[in-house]
């Protein structure tokens, strides 16, 4: 097992904010985690566990281990008549994975292609597009508890899942580390085309299929977003809120065009609009700024610390409240 000291994170980190770590471990396999909890001291000081490192901001220095999860592969370990159930390494970038299971011809993940990250990060945030979210396709999620040294599995409703959450993300925040994902797809696909974007783009694609349906997600996707590659940023910064039927009813009074979808008895609203509508799309202020095609991501523009992200992200959260009266939650992780 490795242990680095004083580590710069900015090239793990998908918005490129600087920061270091006291201690960096970088993890290979069930082994090193193990050999990392029989060390006491770096054990007791986790303080971040990344991946892709594509849901974080970062705004300082990390006074602490910081455990990087680089752990790959990916194996069949159970089949029936109607389903294949895959388990994946939590290190294993999220969008190979899901080309594998396209080229494998099994469905469920199609709609979450080019989703940034790794496969261990999507319980976590239980990600979700086009109308498709990852807890529908998930059966256990297998985890090492760093404090106690051993390893247990949780059953799908044991994750707790939500929107854009889970129970990584509130009870088992401290201490657990995901290891592998048990993904359990379909052999006979079903094919999740309710949004209007993807029902159109497909038609360029030819017979509707898996891969049809994973070309048209990257197209729309490659278009609207920015590549963090190119342009540091860490997707979506803002979960979309959802609210009370009563209290949408009150604010469409005040904005009869405020765009809106049911979801389980609730309102849920976009975020990006509301951004937009308090003028901040395309915003800059320095190098931290709002992207010009989509209100929902703030972006690095070159130097910008993870402090003045996070001073943008606040502006933006007032603005919002003090207009509709609508509190916006980050979906990245502030660390």
């Amino acid at each position: 097992m490795l242990v680095l000291k004083n580590m710069n994170l900015a090239g793990f980190i998908t918005f490129r904010t600087e920061g270091r770590a006291q201690q960096y471990v970088p993890v290979y396999s069930d082994d090193d985690l193990m050999l990392l909890a029989g060390k006491e001291a770096l054990a007791k000081q986790v303080k971040l566990v990344i991946g892709g490192g594509s849901n974080i901001l970062l705004t300082g220095d990390v006074k602490g281990t910081v455990v990087h999860v680089l752990t790959r592969g990916f194996s069949v370990v159970k089949e029936t008549a109607e389903h294949v159930f895959v388990r994946v390494a939590a290190g294993e970038p999220w969008d190979d994975f899901v080309s594998y299971t396209v080229q494998n011809g099994w469905g469920g993940l199609e709609n979450l292609s080019l989703i940034p990250g790794t496969a261990g990060a999507s319980p976590v945030q239980n990600i979700g597009a086009y109308g498709v979210e990852v807890k529908d396709f998930i059966d256990e999620v297998r985890c090492f508890d760093i404090k106690q040294n051993h390893f247990f599995s949780l059953t799908n409703q044991e994750c707790r899942f939500g929107y854009r959450d889970s129970i990584f993300k509130n009870k088992l925040k401290k201490n657990i580390i995901i290891t592998h994902v048990t993904f359990r797809l379909q052999k006979k696909p079903v094919y999740y085309l309710h949004y209007e974007a993807l029902a159109q783009e497909i038609k360029n694609y030819g017979a509707l299929s898996l891969d049809s349906v994973r070309k048209a997600v990257i197209a729309i996707r490659q278009r609207k977003l920015p590549d963090p590659a190119l342009l540091p940023n860490a997707g979506s910064f803002f979960k979309n809120p959802v609210i009370s039927v009563p209290a949408f009813n009150q604010l469409q009074k005040k904005f009869p065009s405020i765009p809106h979808h049911e979801e389980n008895g609730k309102i849920k609203i976009p975020a990006a609009w509301l951004i937009e509508q308090c003028g901040w799309k395309g915003f800059r202020q320095g190098d931290a700024g709002v992207h010009q095609t989509h209100a929902l991501i703030l972006v690095n523009y070159g130097k910008a610390s993870g402090k003045e992200i996070l001073n943008l992200s606040r502006k933006i959260i007032a603005s919002v409240k003090k207009r509709f009266g609508i509190s916006l939650i980050p979906e990245v992780t502030i660390v």
